[in-house]
């Protein structure tokens, strides 16, 4: 039987000062074709040398008030990501607490 591979492709486009202007992404097995994105966070773990490589980056024009909803929204999907990987009820919940209080304290709960 073959291995079945998915390709997920980012494209920047950097101004003069290599600062992005435009984020696009394609996953066409989840049916995303060239779409725009603000910002993106990418972590990925090396094995070898245990510990995390990232990729964050956001377009100059992502505002500041979206930028935290989207760390808000990311903090609540590590929580459940974290709880689906280890089954550790107990600091799922003290991580769900902390994205409460993040969402309170930057008044994203109205």
């Amino acid at each position: 039987m073959a291995n079945i591979k998915s390709t997920i492709e980012l494209t920047v486009e950097l101004d003069e000062n290599r600062v992005p202007e435009k984020l696009n992404w394609t996953a066409q097995d989840g049916g995303i074709n060239n779409e725009e994105a603000k910002a993106m966070l990418l972590s990925v773990w090396d094995h070898k040398t245990q510990e995390t490589l990232r990729i964050d980056l956001w377009t100059k024009d992502m505002p500041v008030d979206e930028m935290k909803v989207f760390f808000h929204q990311t903090l609540v999907a590590m929580s459940d990501t974290f709880h689906k990987a280890t089954q550790d009820e107990k600091m799922t919940a003290t991580m769900k607490d902390f994205c409460d209080y993040f969402a309170e304290k930057l008044e994203l709960k109205k």
